[in-house]
């Protein structure tokens, strides 16, 4: 009706469109701080201890001699690697939620060659074989919810966390097959003896090929998405389907290219969990990674350097959560506590990155 107005509400959240990226940086350095507190507080109400005292067995959780260092930068090579694995799909605003199953697989295929292989091939020659397997195993994972998206228009967010579930039952059943011992219902350590499939020594440092794959893995993605016609073509089908057709880029043969890309670099992250660290297989061999690397990816804006930061943010924390757990008597949950206390505070500041609080009631006519 003429002269009618509608009423807003007197408080609401409005987007922001003025955000520098100073001012973004510096609400994440608020909510990083904010979590600290949070955490010791935390822990320290739970164990009766000093705040101080809680992060004393923090830095040493992570950083308290060469082999916790090592750890520490073996979790944060892995985690970055999921997060740069899952970054062209999200570019392409494909929801990719199947990590942890495209990393069950291809740590499955790892764990097949260090079982079977060990004796068909040299040490050298089984290890490059085992990393381009686990990327087939990845990149077959991946590329299925694909293909019924860009053919059929599923719903890849449940199709490919659907496909973490089956990827658990294939890992169970193949534990059923190379429990040690008989009866145990698990693997156990794979070579131990002869150590055929892990990934050796490099750089003095018993991590140092993973880290190196990492590091060749996220330069070559950055590449390919900011320098490569592939990479502007996922990110024009991301913007808008209708675009990309416009343009004649063909959409179904991106979206499964791209989750090829995806998945395989997943699948990679599962050889090295398994040839270059667990060196067992279980059905928690992916350990959530899949899940906290989507966080790290969404977080860090698909920069990789600030996905490194993330990461290495995240990983110090866990590890120096599993440290006070030991130390004050605590049990494993004390680990998730900080991470849940983490993340809330970091998927907060992102929010109101991008919104912000208008109070007033006012009429819209």
């Amino acid at each position: 009706m003429k002269g009618s107005s509608v009423k807003q509400p007197l408080f609401r959240m409005v987007k922001r469109d003025d955000v520098t990226k100073g001012q973004a940086m510096v609400v994440r350095f608020i909510a990083v701080v904010l979590s600290l507190i949070v955490c010791a507080a935390v822990i320290a109400g739970i164990t009766g201890s000093s705040p101080v005292s809680v992060y004393l067995g923090i830095i040493d959780g992570a950083l308290g001699n060469s082999n916790r260092i090592w750890v520490t930068i073996r979790e944060t090579a892995v985690l970055l690697l999921i997060a740069v694995g899952l970054t062209p799909a999200f570019r392409m605003k494909f929801w990719n939620i199947g990590a942890e199953g495209q990393i069950l697989m291809g740590g499955m295929i790892s764990a097949a060659w260090m079982i079977y292989g060990a004796e068909m091939m040299p040490k050298s020659v089984l290890i490059v074989v085992i990393i381009i397997s686990s990327a087939l195993a990845g990149m077959i994972w991946g590329v299925i919810p694909a293909v019924f998206k860009a053919y059929m228009n599923t719903n890849e967010t449940l199709f490919t966390l659907m496909l973490n579930y089956v990827a658990m039952q294939i890992i169970n059943y193949a534990i059923v097959f190379w429990e040690k011992p008989a009866g145990s219902n698990t693997v156990g350590i794979i070579n131990s003896a002869t150590k055929a499939g892990w990934f050796p020594k490099l750089f003095s440092g018993t991590y140092g090929l993973n880290v190196l794959i990492v590091l060749i893995i996220t330069v070559v993605v950055t590449v390919y998405m900011r320098r490569s016609r592939q990479g502007f073509e996922l990110s024009v089908v991301g913007e808008s389907n209708r675009t990309a057709e416009y343009v004649k880029i063909n959409v179904k043969k991106v979206i499964i290219r791209t989750m090829m890309i995806s998945g395989a670099i997943c699948g990679i992250a599962g050889a090295v969990i398994v040839s270059g660290s667990s060196h067992t297989i279980s059905t928690s061999t992916a350990g959530g990674r899949g899940f906290t690397a989507i966080v790290v990816a969404w977080m860090s804006q698909f920069n990789p350097i600030a996905m490194l930061a993330v990461s290495a943010f995240f990983v110090f924390m866990q590890q120096g959560a599993i440290q006070i757990a030991t130390q004050f008597g605590l049990n494993d949950n004390a680990s998730d506590i900080i991470t849940g206390i983490i993340l809330f505070f970091m998927i907060g500041a992102e929010y109101f990155v991008q919104y912000k609080f208008k109070f007033g009631a006012h009429k819209e006519a």
